[in-house]
């Protein structure tokens, strides 16, 4: 149980609303005004973890508003602005945040999308001992800019390499361009990945073995996506909370443009895996956030067609920070799965 309190001496609002990704009912997620103070008890059973803000409606006839709660100074920036976090007992940081890292520089290219109309920008991270063309291992990054940005993908890879956890390796960050087009089981992306970027790459830095692909929300869709047009062109796959919609489960996502696109690819998924060339594959989703129950069945799906499937339920929401904290030790186990000597 957490208790939340938003100070009104003055009484400039009339309700108060706590605003997150947790399913709460209208009197569950709603404040009780007492004196000058509105308080909230609020039961999260299922995270460690929230980002939210405050839902405020002014007395005067103002309207509502949506802020970031003024008595936590505790933020967390993310693709749709800055939220409040509460951190409850257990939560912890991963330590790799403060742990010991190898140098690193950045190499920043773009490849032309045949047949997307664009280019796609990559930023390429490698250790900044590594020789001029040296082959190594690499992994590719839907979303890569903002995974960097708000997850510390780049130093979650060079604290890796520093611990002899991995070995070193090569990491692409993919701008996502026209994302709700290219990441919503989009052919001509998944064609552009594997036709045009993995070679350019092959080219430019040299990478041993298929490169390992992550994503998050419809980056994950769009890696899985690839992988089963062009099996191929992925050896593993890091799925974090995929927009795999069901309509069973995710029926209020029916606005969302692309949204009979994605429901078609998800079916033909689940259902045949005739022609699945299965590679080792982590999934990770909030146990309270609403992409869990896809998630789930995907998982199944995937591991009755014969993908080595990990599947992790993590005590956060749909929030870079929680995919942040998912990824030691789950990629760091695909990883070592997937580049294991043969």
């Amino acid at each position: 149980m957490a208790v939340l309190r938003f100070s009104d001496p003055d009484g400039a609002f009339a309700a108060v609303r706590l605003a997150s990704d947790v399913h709460l009912t209208d009197a569950q997620r709603t404040f009780t005004r007492a004196g000058g103070e509105w308080t909230l008890d609020v039961d999260l059973p299922d995270v460690l973890r929230l980002e939210y803000q405050l839902e405020v409606t002014r007395a005067d006839g103002g309207g509502t508003d949506h802020i970031c709660d003024p008595g936590n100074p505790r933020r967390a920036p993310g693709a749709f602005g800055e939220k409040s976090v509460l951190e409850l007992p257990g939560y912890h940081a991963p330590a790799w945040l403060d742990a010991p890292a190898v140098d690193g520089h950045i190499d920043e290219s773009a490849v032309r999308g045949r047949g997307l109309g664009a280019t796609v920008a990559i930023r390429v991270w490698s250790p900044a001992d590594t020789e001029p063309g040296r082959p190594l291992r690499l992994l590719l990054a839907n979303d890569g800019p903002e995974y960097d940005a708000l997850a510390s993908l780049t130093r979650y890879c060079a604290a890796m390499i520093a611990a002899d956890e991995l070995p070193p390796f090569r990491v692409a960050l993919l701008a996502p361009g026209d994302r709700d087009q290219w990441y919503s089981a989009s052919a001509a992306y998944s064609r552009v990945l594997a036709h045009d970027i993995v070679p350019a790459l092959r080219d430019a830095y040299g990478v041993i073995g298929a490169p390992a692909g992550m994503g998050a929300s419809l980056g994950a869709l769009a890696m899985l996506h690839a992988q089963r047009r062009f099996p191929r062109a992925l050896g593993a796959l890091l799925l974090q909370s995929g927009s795999f919609f069901i309509p069973r489960y995710d029926a209020q996502e029916r606005g969302f443009s692309r949204y009979a696109r994605i429901i078609r690819f998800v079916r033909e998924t689940r259902r045949d895996g005739t022609y699945a060339m299965p590679v080792p594959t982590t999934i990770t989703v909030g146990r309270a956030e609403e992409n869990a129950a896809n998630n789930r069945a995907m998982a199944r799906a995937l591991a009755e067609q014969g993908y080595e499937v990990a599947f992790e339920e993590v005590a956060d929401m749909h929030n870079y920070v929680g995919w942040r904290d998912a990824l030691h030790p789950h990629l760091t186990a695909l990883l070592r799965r997937a580049w294991r000597p043969r």
